[in-house]
């Protein structure tokens, strides 16, 4: 385990195949929709010379986190959501969507399931790809050449946004932070803003604008945070547009900027991409970190060429075991950032991992297995906080040995 990592497909498509395994090794990763989209969206693009859609998308998946990749839910309906009263964290927790809400020995949680994503993953690295993803990757694509930027630029320049009343990326921000921090009356506009991002029904309006009411007419901000979080983002891109600080001519910065949307829920924002590299600060807490992909990439390859040397037989223990951290002494990019991230992770790196102990193995394997089994709580009985859930249970498949390293023990059966 490791700082919570956000990553583009600029990144990850950057890795080679044992550069993306100890990756998935040393981060716990927000796989976000926009990667998945992404990715499956180049079964229509033209790629290089000597190679097939599918095996481009096949590629890709290869290097997907399998050990430790957690796919986010969307942030249309994690916007929609927030506007209704749920509390999504801001803090660096990943939201995911669709576990079984269980009770087991008194205490209630959530099952996942493995996740559709993860499923087509898995696929796509067989270069197997369904009918109906083959269509949703056409209208992508389609939608995606159909983007009009500057179509959206002339628009914010004729509400006076322009070159010279916009100077910098940092004016724009500061034009998104003065709207969306007014109360009152003047947060009407920023809460219709909202409604029509987050595709919410007219029908839904009255009970909407009452909660806003009994909320003491709060800004989006303080009403409904995440959903600002994405809002500000927008907002923040258009005005860029107008102010001809974002180009218009490459209709993929629309996809790019969406990746911002997830920055929340990470501690550690790696990207490639050079409009990542220009934006992403402007969105980041000041607990959090934007890694410029080649840097983490070029120290992945180092790491990896570290434990290369170790004795065969301690790399048949698997990586966890190998490497449950950068080695003690490192002052690579990946140990910067669990120094910032995970503070105290010096200290342990030098302590003897415990033993194993076949009899606790075998509690938890069997309890872990009491969870998948146990029955689905009924929504109406849900007396707990989704963000307060006392355990979260994630089933995964996972490849032993992958990349040419053994992830888990060699001589583990099953």
């Amino acid at each position: 385990m490791g700082p919570i990592a956000l990553f583009d497909k600029s990144f990850l498509q950057s890795l080679s195949l044992v550069e993306a395994v100890f990756f998935d090794h040393f981060f716990l990763s927000v796989i976000c929709p926009l990667f998945y989209v992404e990715t499956l969206a180049d079964l229509e693009k033209h790629v290089r010379e000597g190679r097939t859609p599918e095996q481009e998308v096949g590629i890709i998946a290869d290097k997907v986190p399998e050990m430790s990749g957690y796919p986010c839910a969307y942030h249309i309906d994690l916007g929609g959501a927030t506007l209704f009263g749920a509390n999504i964290p801001l803090n660096g927790r990943i939201p995911t969507a669709g576990g079984r809400p269980v009770r087991l020995d008194g205490k209630s949680g959530f099952v996942h399931e493995e996740s559709a994503a993860a499923q087509a993953f898995k696929r796509w690295q067989e270069r197997e790809f369904l009918v109906v993803e083959r269509h949703f990757a056409r209208t992508w694509r389609t939608a995606l050449n159909n983007v009009d930027l500057a179509k959206i630029a002339a628009g914010i320049r004729a509400m006076g946004v322009t070159p010279g009343t916009c100077r910098s990326l940092e004016d724009a921000k500061a034009i998104v932070d003065r709207f969306l921090e007014r109360d009152g009356a003047a947060a009407i506009d920023q809460l219709n803003l909202a409604l029509g991002l987050f595709e919410i029904p007219p029908e839904y309006d009255f009970h909407l604008f009452g909660r806003w009411t009994t909320q003491g007419r709060a800004s989006l901000r303080r009403f409904a945070p995440y959903a600002a979080h994405v809002v500000a983002v927008e907002l923040f891109f258009r005005i860029a547009l107008g102010a001809a600080l974002i180009g218009t001519a490459d209709a993929n910065n629309r996809t790019d900027i969406g990746y911002l949307f997830y920055v929340p829920f990470c501690h550690v924002f790696v990207s490639s991409d050079n409009l990542h590299r220009r934006c992403a600060p402007h969105f980041l807490r000041t607990d959090q970190s934007f890694v410029w992909g080649h840097d983490l990439k070029a120290d992945l390859n180092r790491l990896m060429n570290v434990y290369a040397g170790r004795p065969e037989e301690e790399k048949e223990q698997g990586l966890m075991r190998l490497a449950p951290t950068p080695p003690p002494d490192d002052q690579g990019v990946v140990a910067q950032l669990w120094d910032r991230h995970f503070s105290s992770w010096r200290q342990r790196a030098t302590e003897a991992p415990p033993p194993r102990n076949p009899k606790e193995d075998a509690e938890l394997l069997a309890h872990i297995n009491r969870l998948s089994d146990a029955p689905s709580l009924p929504r109406n009985e849900m007396d707990f906080d989704p963000a307060d859930a006392q355990f979260v249970q994630i089933q995964r498949r996972v490849t032993k040995r992958r990349g040419g390293w053994w992830q888990l023990p060699k001589d583990l059966k099953g």
